[in-house]
């Protein structure tokens, strides 16, 4: 699996799916890339995905709404309100693959990985700053258009890029 294959992986294990997810993920892209293609109709739904972070209904989501939407997750996520996340309390959520109610080797690897990653100070603990810095990351990845605004179509087609495209 190639490096870019294996970190997006990684990124969706953690964030879940950028497109269809439960109201517990968030999407998950990180470099962006600088391509302009026209947006496909989409069915706009803020039940899921990152639509659930449109606060306004207006089909789009602000890198305000993102913002502000992230740092929520990371609330809901600190279980016990200490204002860091350790790698039990980000994956809490997280389903596990098939009947399982433990995670499979090669996704608490894809987990741990991720989440050394993102604990940058290397403290063991993700603080609101690293978890901002991937939450930033990803909304840029998904702003193809660099208009300050993403949708599920246009975060599908981030998704999609081959590595050579990114």
């Amino acid at each position: 699996m190639s490096k870019i294959a294996l970190i997006a992986t990684a990124l969706l294990m953690m964030a879940g799916s950028a497109l269809a997810a439960p109201d517990n993920a968030q999407a998950s892209p990180s470099a962006p890339a600088k391509t302009a293609a026209p947006k496909a109709a989409t069915t706009r739904s803020s039940s899921g995905g990152v639509m659930r972070y449109d606060a306004n209904k207006d089909g789009t989501v602000t890198a305000e709404e993102w913002k502000t939407g992230q740092q929520a997750r990371f609330k809901s996520l600190d279980a016990n309100g200490d204002g860091k996340l350790s790698q039990d309390e980000m994956y809490a959520r997280t389903p596990a693959v098939g009947n399982s109610i433990l995670p499979s080797d090669s996704q608490a690897s894809r987990q741990s990985g991720n989440f050394q990653r993102l604990d940058t100070d290397k403290d063991g603990f993700v603080t609101l700053t690293e978890f901002m810095v991937q939450a930033d990351r990803n909304f840029a990845r998904c702003d193809t258009d660099r208009n300050g605004r993403i949708d599920t179509a246009e975060c599908r087609q981030a998704l999609q890029r081959k590595p050579a495209e990114r």
